[in-house]
């Protein structure tokens, strides 16, 4: 069956591509100005926030005396100082009234017992710059994400928020230098519809999923990215991805940093807790970056548990069964299910899995997209905005820390939002769409779809997978990142020849699959090029032949932009060191 080429326009004065926390909270902005039109390629309630359990990071000092100061103090030491002073300053400063806006929308969050909001430790939070133990997480139980989202859907829909479910991104339209819209593939029905704007912004989540073992969802494959790259538009830090410390063995499926919040810890076989030697003040709540570091190092050194010695293990029992099931109620169906434990009885196998994307589309604290340009290597795209796990802000730097990945959701989709209809209001026509405006995107579906299917799509997808982890995991060194580099040009040459099997345009799920292929592969191309270049080791980034952080010559953002050969060209700029209000925090070693 051939695929009709007819284009349905839709004019909208915002569109937002991606319906998790970001983007619904960015349309919920939005809408209550302008005319607001949501794109998503799943259900709203089922986008990745659904995942996210421990909760959101929040100055409020419900337990102990807490400050918006030291919770940017954590996040510049968590990023390895690689995060921008000004964005993350914005951020912590805005934490608290964000976390209470969701309380008042309906945020269903566990409490204290005297009715305020419950707060339970994570990872890397501190009070008193390091020096004291904070409880910073605001969460609901161990769902939060999930609450989060049904919460900021029904304001939406209440708002008036137009949605395009089940509605796939095929390419970004520009013109002349700014953003008109987006060429969207009918997921349902099929056909293409082009979505005619004055503001656009990507909230379309992160790129883990080019791992094999991953927490992310199937629809986590950088999509975002790989269309602003497609269009001519830079990327950053793509090399800095972060591995989860506890992902369950075999499935990768996340384990909240919360578990240990609660008190857990984790086992070698030899039934010692190594973290207390890793990073002996914060022992297994250091940073992620730390932790994972830590249990691969158990496993290199053979004291990995049972009869592969693959895994370490990760105990809750302790803190009693009424407490995981009051607290931990999803952790442990997931154990349940996925790893075949009862948590409240005995320990969890775990390893590190690839769970976040710190790099992404840069922007400004206002959630504006930026590009070296005429202004400088910042220069703001007009009517492009990005926010969430796709954008790059930079708030997380190097590494992220736990908690503040809701956090970043709820600032720049706010932020974002208010920014599209500031623009919106200010621009009484649309920009001008280009001519032939949404042929890219069309071709690429035609050639899929009439491609002759020499080439397996499966097996290359699992193939590639398979290659970003064996050669790009939480240990890099050059040999590795050389060799990705070559697979990558063969996976590019074999993906030139793939042809979906499937011909027809409802529910063609096959199309979709290999139109993600071809993101990952751009994706995958900034990570393994920005990743061999930097030497050294920071954050997320660890090299094994440059194991130390060098800020004389690595103190600066990487930049990604596509050639026409699917090679990356890099450049860097630097990082913004000066904060909003406050002093500079100045670079230091990072310890725990």
């Amino acid at each position: 069956m051939a695929i009709k080429s007819d284009i349905i326009v839709h004019r909208v004065d915002a569109l937002v591509a991606g319906a998790g926390g970001a983007g619904l909270r960015a349309a919920l902005e939005a809408g209550k100005q302008v005319d607001t039109a949501v794109i998503t390629q799943v259900f709203p309630t089922r986008s990745h926030t659904v995942s996210a359990q421990g909760g959101i990071g929040a100055s409020l000092g419900n337990v102990e005396q807490d400050s918006w100061h030291y919770h940017m103090f954590d996040t510049v030491k968590g990023s390895d100082w690689l995060g921008d002073q000004d964005a993350i300053e914005f951020m912590c400063r805005e934490a608290p009234s964000v976390v209470i806006e969701l309380e008042h929308m309906g945020l269903p969050f566990s409490r204290m017992d005297d009715g305020r909001i419950y707060q339970r430790a994570f990872g890397g939070h501190t009070s008193k710059y390091g020096t004291a133990a904070v409880h910073r997480s605001c969460a609901a139980a161990d769902r939060t994400g999930h609450a989060m989202l049904h919460t900021l859907f029904e304001e939406c829909l209440r708002c008036g928020v137009k949605f395009y479910n089940e509605y796939y991104m095929l390419q970004l339209i520009t013109n002349q230098g700014h953003v008109c819209g987006a060429l969207c593939w009918d997921m349902i029905k099929g056909g293409f519809h082009l979505f005619h704007a004055k503001a656009t912004l990507f909230a379309t989540g992160g790129y883990a999923r080019v791992f094999t073992t991953t927490s992310n969802a199937h629809i986590c494959s950088g999509d975002g990215a790989s269309l602003a790259l497609r269009a001519g538009l830079a990327v950053q830090d793509m090399e800095f991805l972060q591995f989860h410390p506890t992902g369950i063995l075999g499935a990768g499926n996340l384990i909240t940093e919360g578990v240990r919040g609660e008190g857990g810890f984790l086992l070698n076989a030899l039934g010692q807790r190594f973290m207390e030697t890793c990073a002996p003040h914060e022992k297994d709540l250091a940073c992620r970056d730390v932790v994972s570091r830590g249990i691969a190092e158990e496993l290199r050194g053979g004291r990995g548990c049972g009869p592969k010695k693959d895994h370490v293990l990760l105990q809750i029992h302790h803190i009693g069964a009424e407490t995981i099931m009051e607290r931990l109620p999803g952790i442990w169906e997931l154990t349940k299910v996925f790893a075949g434990v009862d948590c409240t009885k005995e320990p969890i196998p775990v390893v590190p899995t690839a769970h976040y994307s710190m790099g992404g589309i840069p922007t400004n604290r206002r959630a504006e997209v930026v590009v070296p340009g005429a202004d400088g290597p910042e220069t703001v795209v007009p009517g492009f905005y990005a926010a969430g796990e796709a954008a790059c802000a930079s708030v997380h730097g190097a590494n992220r820390l736990g908690t503040n990945s809701l956090l970043d959701l709820m600032v720049f989709g706010r932020e974002g939002g208010r920014r599209m209809a500031q623009y919106a209001q200010q621009n009484e026509t649309w920009p001008d769409l280009p001519e032939n405006a949404g042929k890219q995107g069309l071709a690429e579906v035609e050639r899929l779809v009439n491609g002759g299917g020499g080439v397996r799509l499966g097996p290359l997808m699992e193939q590639l997978r398979d290659d970003m982890e064996r050669h790009c995991g939480v240990f890099r060194t050059a040999d590795d990142l050389e060799q990705l580099r070559g697979k990558l040009a063969a996976h590019r040459a074999a993906y030139a020849k793939v042809g979906v099997a499937d011909k027809g345009a409802a529910y063609n799920l096959d199309l979709i699959e290999a139109l993600e292929l071809g993101h990952m592969l751009d994706v995958c191309q900034a990570i393994c090029q920005g990743a061999l270049a930097r030497q050294e080791s920071r954050g997320g980034h660890y090299r094994d032949d440059y194991p130390q952080r060098d800020d004389a010559n690595w103190h600066k953002h990487t930049l990604a932009l596509l050639e026409p050969d699917g090679q990356a060209r890099l450049e860097y700029k630097p990082v913004r060191m000066q904060p909003l209000s406050v002093p500079t925090i100045d670079l230091a070693e990072r310890k725990y």
